[in-house]
């Protein structure tokens, strides 16, 4: 019985993921004859069955920038970021529809270690950074049985050095990737999709508004009451939005 199950299941599977690819294709078909609306219904359907890839997210996100819909271009390809940081074509259309957004937001100076995190660390994914890590500790352990049986000193020296260099970088490759985790996990960051809103120092509708926002501003989720969301924007700005008008980038 649970043999046919599991036969089920894979038959099932298989289904799903022929339908999903042919949904893809027919999106993409309609995205090439400027049918933006329909490619972004299919293209949803796809996301309906929990499937998720940079593609998808990149070709929603540009769908939405040809109807010059701010707040859902920007999520869907800083999603499609989120998955593969190395997705070019993703980070510049996301500069493209940075532009159409009314808010200007200065960041704050970054240290060294912040910049070198940004422009280096963070261009993999901690899912990427993990397949890094098989590399080196598959690498680490041919290397050291290499050292085991060799016979002749030179090679056994050699073989030595680079195993414990192969361990090294693991460990440190280890290190980052639960860094990476942990900075993806806790930083909640979020996409304002309401066309304006106001951003209050309390989460109380009688609280003093300090200042405005609009559609496809990031903003930092640090924390959450009810229906209000505590805010931090890029250049240190921090207060009460409604949690309805802005839209959390998940990761996967």
């Amino acid at each position: 019985m649970k043999k046919v199950l599991f036969l089920l299941l894979i038959i099932a599977n298989t289904i799903s993921a022929q339908n999903a690819d042919e949904l893809f294709s027919s999106a993409n078909d309609l995205y090439k004859n400027q049918n933006f609306e329909k490619a972004i219904e299919l293209y949803k359907k796809i996301e309906s069955k929990g499937l998720h890839s940079s593609e998808l997210y990149y070709n929603l996100g540009s769908s939405y920038y040809k109807l010059n819909k701010v707040g859902p271009s920007i999520y869907y390809l800083e999603k499609a970021l989120k998955i593969n940081p190395l997705n070019e074509d993703a980070a510049n259309n996301l500069i493209f529809a940075k532009r159409l957004a009314l808010d200007k937001i200065e960041e704050l100076p970054k240290t060294v270690l912040q910049k070198f995190n940004i422009n280096y660390l963070q261009q993999l994914s901690y899912n990427q950074w993990a397949v890094v890590v098989v590399a080196f500790s598959i690498l680490g352990s041919v290397l050291f049985l290499l050292f085991y049986f060799a016979d002749v000193p030179s090679r056994k020296r050699f073989y030595f050095v680079t195993s414990s260099v192969s361990f090294i970088l693991l460990i440190i490759s280890l290190l980052i990737t639960f860094n990476q985790y942990s900075i993806s996990k806790n930083n909640k960051e979020a996409i304002v999709f309401a066309e304006e809103t106001e951003v209050r120092n309390a989460p109380t509708f009688n609280s003093e508004d300090v200042f405005i926002l609009h559609e496809g501003t990031k903003v930092l989720v640090l924390d959450g009451i009810d229906n209000w969301k505590k805010i931090k924007l890029a250049d240190g700005k921090i207060g009460w939005i409604i949690a309805e008008d802005i839209k959390v980038i998940s990761s996967f």
